[in-house]
Parts: C-alpha cells; sequence; structure tokens
C-alpha cells in the first residue's frame, strides 16, 4: 500500500499554499521542506528577478539527481491567484505561461519541483521588447574560476565605458551572469545582436582568456554565451538553487567581492543568512534602464568591417547573414571550408537482378 501524503498546508501572504510531501529528499540531508523555506527566506530578492515576467517550469519531481523537465504551459489546475501570460513562437504555436508575482507563488511552484527559476527577459506589459540584457560567462572544461573572475571584471570595465552598470551573480555553478537593464524598445533580434557585439569586444580586449566562438571546437577559456538573449531563451536567475549535491545557488554580489569570489560559498544553507546581514544586492537593479543603441553601433562597424552574424541555436530559423550553421572541421571535410560542399561523385546504379 502506499504511503500516504503528510501535507502540509502554509499561509503565505495570506494565501493557502499546500506542500505535498515535505519530508521527500531533494538533496542529500535536504528535504522539500527547506528547499520551500529557503525561498521563503530571500523571497523579497529572488522575486525581484522574476515578477511579471512570464516563467518556464524546470521541475525535478524527484530531487536534484532526477532528470529534470520544462514545462512552458502553465499547470491545471492551479491557484486562482496566480496569473498568466500567452508567448507566440515563430512555429505558431502559443503557450500560457505561469507569472510569478509574490512569496505564495515561489512557495507554489518550490512544491513542484522547481529548484531553478527560469524567466524570459520581457515583462508582460511588453512581450516583445527584453528589457534585460544577459551576459552569461560560461567557462570551457578545466578553465579556472580565476579566469571567469578576470573576464567578469572586463566586462564590466567595457560596461562603464558604455555608461551602462552591470549587476553581476553567480551562476551557481562555474560561471558568473552580468544583468543589464536596457530599455524596452527593441525587439530580440536587436538584443541578441548587442550581446554578440559585446562578446567580441570582450574577446578583442583579452584574446586568451575569452570567446566569443559558437563552435565548442574553436573555443577556448570563457565562452560569452550572446545566445542566452534570442527569443524563448530562459536563464537561471538569482537566488535560483542548482540540481548539484551541495544545493549551490545564484548568488547575487558586489563589484568588489568579484576579485575573490567563491561560488561554492553560496548554498541553499548559507544564502539566508547572508540575505538578512546583507539584504537584496540587486536591490537597485530596477532603478536605471540603458538605452541599447551604443552596443548597436558597435554590432553596425562590426558588420561593415565583414564580421556578419554568429550561429544561432539549431532549433531557430536560419537568419540572413549568419555564418553556415555547420561545425567548421565539417565544412572544411565537406567542402573549401567555405560553406560550400564539394561536389559529390555520382552514384553508380546497382545492377538489376534477374531470375535464374
Amino acid at each position: 500500500m502506499a504511503k500516504a501524503d503528510t501535507g502540509e498546508l502554509r499561509t503565505v501572504n495570506g494565501r493557502e499554499v499546500r506542500i505535498s510531501n515535505p519530508d521527500k529528499p531533494y538533496f542529500p540531508g535536504i528535504a522539500k521542506r527547506e528547499l520551500v523555506d529557503y525561498y521563503l527566506s530571500v523571497a523579497d530578492g529572488a522575486l525581484r528577478g522574476i515578477r511579471d515576467r512570464p516563467i518556464v517550469l524546470k521541475r525535478f519531481v524527484d530531487g536534484s539527481a532526477s532528470e529534470a523537465f520544462y514545462q512552458k504551459r502553465a499547470p491545471s489546475p492551479r491557484p486562482e491567484w496566480l496569473r498568466t501570460a500567452t508567448l507566440h513562437f515563430p512555429s505558431g504555436r502559443e503557450a500560457e505561461e505561469l507569472v510569478v508575482d509574490d512569496a505564495a507563488g515561489l512557495a507554489w511552484i518550490a512544491n513542484l519541483g522547481c529548484l531553478e527559476l527560469h524567466p524570459h527577459a520581457v515583462r508582460t506589459s511588453n512581450l516583445h521588447n527584453p528589457d534585460e540584457l544577459r551576459i552569461d560567462l560560461d567557462p570551457g572544461p578545466g578553465v579556472p574560476f580565476a579566469d571567469v573572475r578576470t573576464v567578469a571584471l572586463e566586462v564590466r570595465a567595457f560596461l562603464t565605458e558604455l555608461g551602462y552598470v552591470g549587476w553581476p551573480k553567480t551562476s551557481g555553478n562555474r560561471g558568473i551572469h552580468l544583468l543589464v537593464r536596457i530599455t524596452p524598445t527593441h525587439g530580440f533580434d536587436d538584443v541578441r545582436r548587442a550581446a554578440l557585439a559585446l562578446s567580441r569586444e570582450i574577446e578583442r580586449r583579452v584574446p586568451a582568456l575569452a570567446t566569443s566562438k559558437w563552435w565548442k571546437e574553436e573555443r577556448h577559456g570563457v565562452f560569452l554565451d550572446y545566445n542566452q538573449n534570442a527569443k524563448d531563451k530562459t536563464t537561471s536567475a538569482a537566488y535560483s538553487v542548482r540540481p548539484l549535491p551541495h544545493a549551490p545557488v545564484s548568488a547575487p554580489l558586489r563589484w568588489d567581492e568579484v576579485p575573490d569570489v567563491d561560488p561554492g560559498d553560496f548554498t541553499l544553507r548559507t544564502m539566508p543568512a547572508r540575505f538578512v546581514e546583507l539584504g537584496d544586492l540587486h536591490a537597485g537593479i530596477d532603478e536605471v534602464a540603458y538605452p541599447l543603441e551604443p552596443l548597436l553601433e558597435l554590432a553596425a562597424r562590426d558588420d561593415a568591417a565583414g564580421l556578419g552574424d554568429a550561429p544561432w541555436p539549431p532549433h531557430y530559423a536560419k537568419h540572413d547573414g549568419e555564418a553556415p550553421r555547420v561545425a567548421p572541421s565539417k565544412r572544411a571535410a565537406a567542402g573549401s571550408g567555405d560553406g560550400t560542399a564539394a561536389p559529390r561523385a555520382p552514384r553508380k546504379r546497382a545492377a538489376k537482378k534477374t531470375t535464374p
């Protein structure tokens, strides 16, 4: 006989939220109850990164070691106080995605096994124009975290030259994310183009440490993943818990912490005390939004220099000016390396069999 679910009923901001199987292990020594408690303890900060944004649910229903699945469409049934936003995709399909605006909603999705928070870069009032530029510093295998810190500081210096303020956080794993609030006056393609221009500029400044190259065979050091700004892409928001055994979290940082930061210091169990002591270090992120034009001007200069577009992820439609969406080694093997396949030798027709 199956064991009965000994659930809990929480009252959060005057709303009732049921926590099912609160003792279910989610990390070694950490049950679902503690995950919910964590998100409630940092709710003011976590909500700043996701409030009024459609969110994709990344669910680990059997804990962090289980296989996750992404759920774009809002679960049903759901509390009537949770709202949704309808997103349209190039395929012609649409999805009614969840919008989490308060701590009760945060507890509700944590109960579904959402360790990470995956918001879109748009607000519900303007689903076509992002208000956040996402700079994702992703180190390759064996790249020391010291190099990620150095590249992050180089990005900060460049942002300062542009008149921007970037807000750093650990990714919760091996990288660093930098967020820049932008005025929502440009579409996703322009924001991605701006991110690509920034990535190429950092590569020019620290070529031994940073790369903008999409193909893994061409990369070295820290990859600046410009494609995180493509339409329908989501990344883990501040305070997200990552699915690793020690339950690390994506931690907002002060810039003076970046030169010596150790991402392993920030976990589900250490972050609440840091939050009490320092508050939300991204509390001012929404105070100023910056125009995208300086980066678009840099992109135009790159275009004039012949750089053109860079590859998109494989499931996106082919774009004008995009380089061949084939790894360079395969292009070279198939032809001249310029994206043109070598001519195939004519096939020999098999001889017809005859019945004796």
